[in-house]
């Protein structure tokens, strides 16, 4: 399967018990209603000052806005990323994999839209060599689209899957949402429904591709030295009439 170039950006590891656990949950939790409730994303003094923490101590639990938002993001879809199905059919576990986890996209849209707005803010940030900070590296859905997509595999060529892989990464995440809603006007349903059906189409074209690009049957060994007595009788039969004249 397809695979990314850059290491994905990891949630800080969370303390297990006591002071340190309640602090870091509850500077979690205080830039998680922020974005919830606004869309924006918080600096980490700014939600120290919220959750009326001191700045040195959210900076030893997050060291950035990458890292706030990294925990945001992996406590809102934590289940998403772990989700795991047994389903034998590629098409069905596809769609097994949009219903059960776009419900959950429309919930957590917010940190979604977040991360996707860091992304693109440091993207410009890092061409113009101002980053501060360590990037926000997306990418998860590569894992989760390549477990949902394993049936399919033997189905299709190697170069097809890949491709398959990569487009249906564009239609599953948020950015569905940021083109059907904020463009189109769409209700929450019927981004899921466009976005699946745009799942399925990919799917049909890639089969479609695979199998027409695969040799017809008794095209092997056989074939083609039947072929080859085919055509070299046709030039004999007509190069007789030349030999006659």
């Amino acid at each position: 399967m397809a695979r990314l170039k850059h290491k994905l950006s990891e949630p800080p590891v969370p303390p297990e018990r006591g002071v340190r656990a309640a602090t870091f949950k509850l500077l979690l939790e205080t830039a998680m209603d922020i974005i919830q409730k606004s869309g924006h994303i918080p600096s980490v003094a700014e939600a120290a000052a919220r959750a009326k923490v001191s700045r040195a101590t959210a900076y030893r639990y997050f060291p950035s806005r990458s890292a706030l938002v990294t925990a945001v993001v992996d406590s809102s879809l934590g289940p998403v990323r772990k989700l795991a199905s047994d389903t034998p059919g590629g098409r069905e576990r596809v769609h097994e994999l949009f219903v059960q986890t776009f419900p959950r996209f429309k919930e957590f849209e917010a940190p979604m839209r977040a991360a996707a707005q860091l992304s693109l803010e440091q993207w410009g940030l890092e061409r113009a060599g101002l980053l501060e900070e360590e990037p926000y590296r997306r990418g998860h859905r590569v894992r989760i689209l390549e477990h949902a997509l394993a049936p399919l595999a033997p189905q299709l060529r190697p170069a097809v899957r890949d491709r398959l892989h990569r487009a249906l990464s564009v239609v599953y995440g948020i950015e569905p949402y940021v083109i059907l809603k904020d463009i189109w006007g769409l209700s929450d349903r019927e981004v899921e429904r466009t976005a699946l059906w745009m799942a399925d189409a990919l799917i049909d074209a890639a089969l479609r591709e695979s199998e027409q690009k695969r040799p017809a049957r008794g095209n092997g060994a056989a074939g083609s030295a039947r072929n080859a007595a085919s055509r070299n009788g046709n030039g004999a039969r007509r190069a007789a009439p030349a030999s006659k004249r």
